[in-house]
């Protein structure tokens, strides 16, 4: 019986009759508008990076905790989710996700990792120049956090005084007329109703909403799980009301993000480098 079921799921894959989600990988024969980098000898790389070239960097932290409900690679997930969706309809080049970046707002609990802000910056800085050296002048970051925005003006402005444009995705404000329409709660941006909402569309394998919770802290610095101490404290590190989160409200935003993504793609293709 154990073998029959495997045959079964064997065939499954092959024939694409099984959705894998997020975590399956883009096949280097499927056929799709933009390219893996990674895919490419250094001879077909040269081809394809030229000047008229849009670079696509996803990136997303693959150990940054959100909550008791989703889990530490949550935006690893969510940027790769939205590499394979750019990658489908967009004349890209895309290079490997970055699965590290600052994060200084989640390091008190277990298991999330934070760059410094000089280090976040400089890895971005290091692969767009690299990668302009051989034509390309023009990178969109598939940005999936917060705190990853203010490395990311930095490398933005350094970029620009070498002739290299730099744009990257305000996760925050991307799809905000979906956010909008969809958002009860009363406050919140991270494992959140939104986020988890998102994760439900995205993976739904990846949330847990028997221990989704919500969590309103306040005051300033750092969440922090431990009460009494310097910082926000935030026992679940959730900051929002994740137990509102719904599959229909994340296709909603994921869709309008997706859409905004690729807007702000092309905008950056038409735009002249200096």
């Amino acid at each position: 019986m154990r073998n029959l079921s495997r045959t079964i799921l064997i065939i499954l894959v092959l024939f694409g009759l099984l959705d894998l989600g997020p975590f399956a990988q883009v096949s280097p024969d499927r056929r799709t508008a933009g390219v893996l980098v990674e895919s490419l000898t250094w001879v077909e790389a040269k081809d394809r990076l030229t000047a008229a070239t849009v670079v696509v960097i996803p990136l997303g932290a693959e150990s940054k905790e959100h909550g008791p409900h989703l889990r530490l690679a949550n935006d690893w997930i969510m940027a790769e989710y939205f590499k394979r969706r750019i990658l489908e309809v967009a004349d890209v080049v895309v290079a490997p996700t970055v699965n590290y970046s600052f994060y200084p707002a989640f390091v008190n609990y277990p298991g999330s990792t934070s760059l410094r802000q000089d280090t976040a910056r400089d890895i971005i800085i290091d692969i767009c120049t690299t990668l302009a050296a051989h034509g390309p002048k023009r990178f969109y970051v598939l940005n999936t956090g917060v705190s990853t925005q203010t490395p990311l003006k930095a490398a933005q402005a350094l970029l620009a005084l070498n002739g290299i444009l730099l744009r990257f995705t305000d996760i925050l404000t991307v799809a905000d007329p979906a956010v909008k329409a969809v958002t009860e709660q009363r406050e919140g941006t991270h494992a959140d109703e939104i986020e988890t909402s998102m994760m439900l569309y995205i993976a739904p394998d990846s949330v847990d909403m028997t221990k989704a919770t919500k969590d309103f802290p306040t005051g300033t610095g750092a969440l922090t799980p431990t009460k009494g101490t310097v910082g926000r404290y935030s026992p679940s590190g959730v900051y929002g009301d994740a137990t509102l989160a719904t599959r229909a409200k994340g296709e909603k935003v994921v869709e309008a993000t997706v859409a905004g993504m690729l807007k702000e793609i092309e905008e950056l293709r038409g735009l002249r480098v200096p």
